[in-house]
């Protein structure tokens, strides 16, 4: 997994509506990157609902949200119907964006071994370089964390 201090891998991926997203057009901004497992799931709607509502706090920090998971556009785009999303979804069906970040890992459920999204968010800083990250995380109270982390960076 990426360390604070890397630079951000370069990445063109499709969001919700098939637009290419990439770091390239972004850069010089903050970003708050953040990997999840699928679209439609308990956890994942928290956490999208949560960054959906704190967005106007990362505009007024002057930083974009980006979510990322294996799902396709049409599914973003279904997901963000449904739950009235205002945050911007990427389409990493490859798993390209996972395996740079690091996130696309082993998991254990229930005794079974599978390859999956581990929870993940990430902040680029203006230059392209990661000034924090969290790993397996827990969706509650995360965002706020994410938005207090952010502040004190650009104090």
């Amino acid at each position: 997994m990426l360390n604070v201090g890397d630079k951000a891998p370069d990445f063109c991926l499709p969001n919700q509506d098939e637009e290419e997203i990439c770091l390239r057009d972004i850069k010089g901004r903050w970003i708050v990157l953040y990997f999840y497992p699928k679209d439609n799931t308990p956890g994942c709607t928290t956490e999208a609902c949560d960054f959906t509502e704190a967005l106007p706090d990362f505009e007024g920090l002057n930083a974009i949200v980006l979510g990322v998971s294996p799902d396709s556009p049409k599914k973003h785009r279904n997901f963000i119907e449904k739950k009235d999303l205002k945050i911007t979804l990427l389409a990493d069906e490859e798993k390209e964006l996972c395996n740079a970040f690091g996130v696309w890992q082993l998991k254990k459920n229930y005794g079974r071994e599978y390859m999956g999204v581990v929870r993940s968010t990430f902040i680029i800083d203006p230059d392209g370089k990661i000034a924090a990250k969290w790993e397996k995380v827990r969706v509650k109270g995360h965002v706020d964390e994410v938005k207090e982390k952010l502040t004190a960076l650009q104090a």
